[in-house]
């Protein structure tokens, strides 16, 4: 089995490397407004898309061109990738994956990538590695990287420079360890399993949130583009990578016990963009308790759900194992224990009591035991060949599977 994987570092350029880099990322991002632009041009115009290979022979003329002439201390191939990332942008939005394309900002995802390995040279004895026209770059290794190179990404984030190796290599399919677990995923508690176990959010952007909220002011309170707006800058740019670091080395951590110790994993198919959406309204309809939508907004997308599936995906395919989605409706109004589902079963937001039988339990573990149910129900439809799995509401105890499964400690 192939195993595609990228190692991340932190750069340790000189002075001379810092200001190339800063070039290179602008001509990337200045290729990728322009080739934007044009295609924007072209269909007002009601012309056809250029594809790949004409934005590369548009991208052979401006790099020959009086105007920009400055294109040329760049290489080329960052340049051609920053058009391969405009046209994937264009296929994602055509198969409805994402947003039409916009133009970059500078100063944010300041990136630029080196598609060709043969131009690569990895030093791991030195921890040093060697780009085409920025020379030999140090790095803080942290681990060993493993695999061939396939591909390098020199990006900027909060005023540091890293570099992502992208590898592949052969492993040996492994052998799964543990059982299934359901998952049910939360604010008040990030994620509950079938067993019973659950841990505890993070919450990363509300314990920084006090810390940001001056920061911003006093950057708001200073002229635009001064000395001392740059620095104020710098300060709410630190304070925000901070909190991204945090979050994401609790997601990393919290999928890595999950996945090597299960065999099976299912989660709920949430739609975190649909549930994170603003309920201002406008002026003629507005919306209702849209303060009390903005914080619950916040703390949806402080958990990370979406990176924390992403996360259990690939690990668990890692160890060998499986993720299911299954749909999340009635998943913590669906009685375990006799089947009955109603919404006057979720008394609140931790309790539930079944109107049927009187079962009481925590509402985000009964959730949690009826989305693993879900899950065999699925797997087993798939066997089988039916159409589609049982509605939460029909599994019944008696013809649910057992829930024996357990984090590690």
């Amino acid at each position: 089995m192939q195993r595609l994987q990228a190692f991340k570092f932190e750069l340790m350029p000189n002075g001379e490397q810092v200001r190339k880099m800063r070039q290179f990322a602008g001509m990337a991002r200045f290729v990728f407004n322009r080739g934007l632009a044009l295609q924007k041009a072209r269909y007002e115009a009601g012309d056809k898309k250029l594809g790949y290979a004409g934005l590369c022979k548009q991208l052979t003329g401006w790099r020959n061109s009086d105007d920009t002439p400055w294109l040329k201390e760049a290489p080329v191939h960052p340049l051609q990738q920053s058009l391969k990332d405009l046209e994937r942008a264009y296929a994602n939005f055509f198969a409805k994956r994402a947003d039409v394309p916009r133009f970059k900002k500078k100063g944010r995802h300041d990136s630029f990538r080196y598609p060709d390995p043969k131009q690569i040279r990895l030093d791991q004895g030195n921890r040093r590695i060697h780009l085409p026209k920025l020379g030999w770059l140090r790095f803080r290794k942290s681990r060993e990287v493993l695999g061939t190179v396939k591909n390098v990404t020199v990006s900027q984030t909060g005023g540091r420079w890293f570099i992502s190796i992208q590898t592949a290599r052969e492993v040996e399919v492994p052998v799964p360890q543990g059982g299934a677990v359901g998952i049910d995923l939360g604010v008040t508690r990030f994620a509950t399993l079938s067993d019973g176990r659950y841990l505890e959010p993070l919450d990363s952007f509300k314990r920084h949130q006090e810390a940001l909220r001056k920061a911003q002011q006093s950057l708001s309170r200073k002229s635009k583009f001064s000395n001392n707006w740059k620095k104020a800058k710098a300060r709410v740019q630190r304070l925000q990578v901070r909190i991204a670091n945090i979050r994401r080395d609790f997601l990393h951590k919290a999928s890595a016990t999950i996945s090597q110790n299960h065999a099976l994993v299912v989660l709920e198919d949430l739609q975190v963009r649909n549930m994170s959406r603003s309920a201002k309204g406008s002026i003629e309809q507005p919306g209702q308790n849209v303060r009390a939508k903005s914080g619950l907004n916040r703390s949806i997308l402080d958990q990370g759900w979406y990176a924390f599936r992403r996360q259990l995906d690939y690990k668990l395919a890692w160890k060998g194992a499986h993720l299911v989605v299954v749909p999340p409706r009635n998943t913590s109004r669906t009685c375990p224990e006799c089947g009955h589902a109603a919404a006057e079963n979720r008394r609140s937001q931790s309790r539930f009591a079944c109107v049927e039988c009187g079962f009481v339990a925590n509402a985000d573990h009964v959730a949690a035991i009826n989305v693993l149910r879900a899950g065999h129900a699925r797997l087993a439809c798939e066997v089988s060949g039916a159409a589609r799995p049982p509605a939460a509401g029909t599994h019944r105890s008696d013809s649910a599977p057992a829930v024996g499964c357990a984090l590690a400690p």
